[in-house]
């Protein structure tokens, strides 16, 4: 028996990097997984490497999209147990050179992304329920030229001690994963070839002296997801190499 065993949980941006990872850990302890993502080919390969998990593509900072990945939650009859509000995109500006429209399209996924993901769930979240908000080091580490996703990170930190009191009263926590430098596709993302460079440069800056595993976010998502974690609200899990 796993720790999510019978379990419903929600993985958006569960596809690729982090999302798939936590997906697959959380489908190993017992749960079956509903991934959302924006492409379909992605994620119905990504359902397929998790097992038992249903595919939903869309947007998260879409409502009509969002509001599709819940009916079929909905149509499981299970209610919904688990909520990792994990899709987030990143972009490599400083102030003088972030356009309007990046600027948007952070804060769309990565804030109204995350507010609309939690905020359509509540109709269906179970008592005991976990909700889980990803952050990041970039809230509070200052870094040149990240300032508009890392302050859409801060946002998400913001929300999981708001969410956290608001929701207490129904047996719901919430609570925030900090990764820090993690092997994801956003390395390619942002760096293009530059990456494994990046990954090496950036890693040898940590403690640990190299950049996480995804598998190893996907533990840390576990353990808040889980029992095991029942004392645990508006936390914010650092799980970082040492960065912070």
């Amino acid at each position: 028996m796993g720790l999510l065993e019978g379990k419903t949980a929600v993985v958006t941006g569960g596809s690729a990097g982090i999302g798939l990872a936590s997906a697959k850990r959380l489908a190993a302890e017992g749960a079956h997984v509903f991934i959302m993502g924006r492409r379909q080919e992605e994620l119905d390969a990504a359902a397929a490497a998790i097992g038992d998990a249903t595919p939903v593509a869309g947007d998260v900072s879409v409502a009509a999209d969002v509001d599709r990945l819940y009916d079929q939650v909905r149509d499981r009859g299970q209610g919904l147990d688990v909520v990792f509000a994990n899709a987030g995109v990143n972009h490599i500006a400083t102030l003088d050179a972030t356009t309007e429209e990046a600027h948007d399209r952070i804060f769309d996924v990565n804030v109204k992304g995350v507010y609309l993901t939690v905020q359509k769930a509540l109709p269906l979240l179970n008592e005991g329920a976990s909700v889980i908000l990803a952050g990041s080091t970039a809230s509070v580490n200052g870094i040149a030229s990240m300032g508009a996703y890392g302050a859409s990170k801060a946002a998400v930190r913001s929300y999981a001690r708001t969410w956290s009191n608001e929701l207490s009263s129904r047996g719901v926590r919430v609570n925030a994963i900090t990764p820090g430098p993690t092997d994801t596709p956003m390395f390619e993302d942002v760096f293009g070839e530059r990456a494994d460079e990046m990954k090496t440069t950036i890693g040898a800056e940590l403690p640990a002296k190299r950049v996480g595993d995804p598998a190893e976010l996907a533990a840390a998502v576990a353990f808040l997801a889980s029992p095991q974690s029942s004392f645990v609200y508006g936390a914010n899990l650092v799980v970082d190499g040492g960065e912070l």
